[in-house]
Formats: structure tokens, sequence, C-alpha cells
């Protein structure tokens, strides 16, 4: 599978700009399967969602993902601030496919920085199929918490796919936390961050990746620079180490 990763550099509460700006960058990588944003994309972190957060029936960012997967006969995956019909606010990792929609809400909410606040945690873990690979769809700080991402008995996905706005002064722990989760589950990690400031004056270096089930980086953006970073899933080579290398069968059987 032929994925890209799209590095933004998100304009503080402007969906159309942002828009624009992933439009912008898949046009240099036309065809690929899928697709990745950063959380939040059209918006920035945006911790106080009133006045920020689009409503969910008529978000126009949810739109144009549905759109461009249509066109392009792709998947496009990544995170809004939206506010569902029960009048709550939802950190809401959107995986579209020409004919479907599936959604996973975070369910870590980041409480150093106050999300818990104002958003809803998901309680569900959601793993999604498309063109045969299975994705647990992950977002930002639900990366800190191993149990949550934990391979299951069904060994229910190949690949960790994970969105986020993860602040220049913790990147050791991104780098560190992405390629353990990939090892730790013998799974496919794909890790997209954001670049530049949001509105909050928080600095984003990127460090977009994606790490295969030994830990080794397949591709890498730059950072501090926004581009689209192109990346190959194989699952042959996934399955056949799996089944040579057999550590899971070891692992703790307890479920989340």
């Amino acid at each position: 599978m032929n994925i890209v990763l799209l590095q933004t550099d998100i304009v503080w509460a402007n969906p159309a700009a942002n828009v624009e700006r992933a439009e912008r960058l898949m046009d240099e990588m036309p065809g690929a399967d899928l697709y990745v944003l950063p959380e939040m994309w059209a918006t920035g972190f945006a911790t106080q969602p009133e006045g920020i957060a689009e409503e969910e029936e008529c978000a126009l960012s949810l739109q144009w993902m549905k759109t461009v997967a249509r066109e392009k006969d792709c998947a496009v995956c990544g995170s809004l601030a939206i506010k569902t019909s029960d009048g709550l606010f939802r950190n809401r990792n959107y995986f579209v496919t020409p004919d479907s929609v599936s959604y996973y809400d975070k369910h870590h909410l980041f409480s150093h920085g106050h999300e818990d606040r104002s958003f809803k945690a998901g309680e569900q873990r959601v793993v999604v199929e498309w063109k045969g690979v299975r994705f647990l769809l992950l977002t930002c700080y639900d990366l800190r918490f191993p149990v949550w991402s934990r391979w299951g008995r069904a060994g229910e996905y190949d690949t960790i796919l994970l969105v986020a706005n993860w602040p220049s002064s913790r990147m050791l722990a991104w780098e560190t936390l992405v390629r353990a989760r990939a090892i730790e589950n013998q799974s496919y990690m794909i890790a997209v961050n954001r670049v530049g400031t949001d509105g909050h004056g928080i600095d984003y270096d990127g460090g977009s990746v994606v790490i295969d089930p030994i830990g080794r980086t397949l591709a890498e953006g730059h950072k501090k620079v926004e581009q689209a970073i192109s990346g190959v899933l194989d699952m042959v080579s996934l399955r056949s180490m799996r089944q040579h290398f057999r550590v899971l069968d070891d692992r703790d059987q307890r479920n989340v």
C-alpha cells in the first residue's frame, strides 16, 4: 500500500486555508492509496473549541475529506474538532474512503493542556480496514499509553495510525514512543505530526514517520518543514515476520 503523510503547517482556526495547504501537498504526490493529516488539521489543537470546532452535520472539512476520497479513489485520515448533534465536543479522528466514513474519538484527552475540560473522551478502540490493511486509529496523547494500543488476542490490526499535534519540547518522547509502539506490537507505525506555531504560541517540529515492525525508519519528514512524505506498507513482509518470529504469542493476554 502506498501512503502519503501530510506534514502541514496548520493555519489557526482557518479550515479553508488548511484545505488549500493539504491539496497542494497531495498534488505533489498523486496516486496514493492513503493520505494522512495531523490531529485537528483544519484548525490547530484547540482546547477551547467554542467558535472553532465545526458542526459535524455541516463540517466543510469533513465534506472535503469525503470528496477527495471519492475523486482520488483513496482513503483520507485526520482528526477534527467536532461539535456533535448532542452538543458535545469531540476530537474525532476520521478515516474516510470512497464508500464509508469511520471515526475514532480520542480516548486519552490531554489534561495537562485542559483538553478534558471541553471535550468528551471516546471509550472504544477502533480498527478500520482499507485495501487489505487493518489500521488501529490513535490520536496524539494516546501514544503514551501502551495498554490502549496493545495487539489483542485476535491480532486485529497490522498498522498503528497516529495523528498528532506533538510539540517541539517533547520530541524525544515522540521519537522514542513511536518506535516502541511499533516494535512491541510487531506492527507498522504511521505517525503524522504538524509543523509551525499554533494559536497558543506552541511550536511543532513535525517528525512525521513510518516505522516498520522491527523499529526501522522507512520514511521520515524533515523537521520544521511542511511537506508530503511517501511510504509503502508491505503486508506480505509483515505476515511473514509475524509467522517466523512469533513474539506476540508470548504477550500478556489481558485485553483493554
